[in-house]
């Protein structure tokens, strides 16, 4: 892959392989539409391409999508698309025009998802699965309770030491609609 200096990337090459791999198990991508919102140089939803119908990447950093897409070109991913704005902007996007995901896979930044983008998520989606990457203990436990209120159950999760030696951990969790 490609990074630029201003798209995020786990700098654990091998725990974010992990990473990746549990992602991919929860999102069960085979076959379906899949949204990857806060997506950096794309890397996740890319690890899922060859499975799915079609992955589409949000995010607002211009360098970052540039590197998705070339990314995507790099590896010979033909149905990956990439938006270039907010998360929740990207989302109400893609209700304009009609696409429904079966999977939601957000990695949004230390302070989670707006509660707007929570909303899009699961009242205009309604993704059978959400599968939530996070850095933060604190606004992922906010966040799978807004969820939760809006009818996704949190099924599993599972702990990434990413950085080792350190008090940060990355968690993976798979939201299922009730």
């Amino acid at each position: 892959v490609r990074l630029s200096p201003l798209s995020f990337y786990q700098v654990n090459r091998g725990t974010a392989e992990k990473l990746y791999k549990k992602a991919a198990e929860y999102a069960e991508p085979d076959g379906k539409v899949i949204l990857d919102l806060y997506c950096g140089a794309g890397t996740i939803g890319l690890s899922m391409a060859q499975r799915a119908e079609k992955i589409v990447g949000a995010e607002i950093v211009p360098e970052a999508v540039e590197d998705a897409r070339f990314n995507a070109n790099l590896n010979g991913t033909e149905n990956a698309e990439f938006i270039c704005a907010d998360a929740a902007d990207a989302a109400a996007e893609l209700v304009a025009r009609g696409i429904q995901p079966s999977v939601v896979i957000v990695d949004p930044p230390r302070k989670g998802c707006s509660a707007e983008l929570i909303d899009i998520i699961a009242q205009k989606f309604l993704p059978e699965r959400v599968v939530y990457v996070s850095g933060d203990p604190a606004t992922l436990a906010r966040d799978i309770k807004l969820f939760g209120e809006k009818g996704y159950r949190l099924l599993e999760y599972t702990p990434v030491d990413m950085f080792p030696r350190t008090g940060h951990v990355e968690c993976v969790c798979l939201l299922k609609l009730r």
